[in-house]
């Protein structure tokens, strides 16, 4: 009898036992399981604040551009809206809407520059009104808004283009290689300095130092056949004082005795102007990756 009774506690107590280990060993799995989904949601929330963060840093930046640039009208927060870029039109801002921007400071300033506006307009029969005086920038937009049909507004948009300061900055460092314009310039300089070169025209050597990148050369050379000192300078001053950036390297000058007179020829070798390559905004892709990947 009393065997069975402790075969019986035994049997409980084993029975007990087991129950306390299954017990622990459920405890055991579900804090780890649990311990799994919080580290598993600790990383899902930092991969998102990544997401996040570099989202609003593109969008910053999208803003800051158009800020700068002068597109739109400044937002009422620190970035722009949806509403407010949906809203936005670029054609029907005043420039007084935009101050403080790269688009203002050109409207503003350069073209309204009236030493600036001069040049286009010299030789230009589309830019002199009937009074004989070339079109101010005020009156070039005054006839711009009141043009009406297509028609009107594309000879209206025509004589901005042709008229306006605006058109010489990009003749100052042209975008593409356009060896007749500059020949053409070059020639111009030639006829207010009242010189005939004997021989003018492109070459084919290069610059023995290095430019950068994107930057590229136009050479060229002329050559004068017995001209006097006045020509000379007047012919290098009207070089210096262009618009266009030309670099004047090698110049041999002559003297001619026979003539009993100061007179010279004078031969310019190594002439250079410039033009840059139009520089292109290249959209770029950020991938992010969660922690622990490879």
């Amino acid at each position: 009898m009393a065997k069975e009774i402790a075969i019986g506690k035994r049997a409980k107590i084993s029975e007990a036992q087991q129950y306390m280990l299954l017990s622990v060993l459920g405890a055991a799995i579900f804090l780890g399981a649990a311990i799994s989904l919080v580290f598993h949601f600790i990383q899902q929330i930092s991969f998102n604040a990544k997401i996040i963060a570099a989202e609003e840093q593109s969008i910053a930046s999208y803003s800051n551009a158009i800020k700068t640039l002068g597109v739109c009208e400044k937002p009422k927060g620190s970035v722009y809206s949806d509403d407010e870029l949906k809203k936005c039109d670029p054609d029907s801002i005043e420039v007084s809407q935009i101050p403080d921007t790269l688009r203002s400071t050109i409207l503003n300033d350069l073209a309204a520059n009236e030493a600036l506006n001069s040049v286009p307009k010299e030789d230009n029969s589309e830019c002199i009104n009937t009074d004989g005086k070339p079109f101010t920038y005020k009156e070039l937009n005054k006839m711009y808004k009141e043009a009406v049909g297509a028609d009107a507004l594309r000879a209206a948009s025509s004589r901005i283009k042709n008229c306006s300061a605006l058109r010489i900055i990009p003749d100052a460092l042209p975008a593409f290689q356009n060896q007749e314009a500059l020949l053409s310039s070059m020639n111009k300089i030639f006829i207010i300095s009242d010189a005939i070169p004997l021989s003018f025209g492109s070459a084919d050597f290069t610059k023995d130092v290095e430019i950068s990148g994107n930057l590229h050369l136009l050479p060229m050379r002329f050559y004068f056949e017995d001209i006097n000192t006045d020509t000379i300078t007047t012919v290098l001053s009207n070089i210096e004082r262009s618009i266009r950036e030309i670099d004047v390297n090698k110049i041999f000058l002559e003297y001619k005795a026979d003539t009993g007179n100061f007179n010279f020829n004078l031969s310019a070798s190594e002439i250079y102007a410039y033009y840059m390559d139009t520089s292109k905004l290249v959209e770029t892709t950020k991938t992010i990756e969660p922690e622990g990947k490879q």
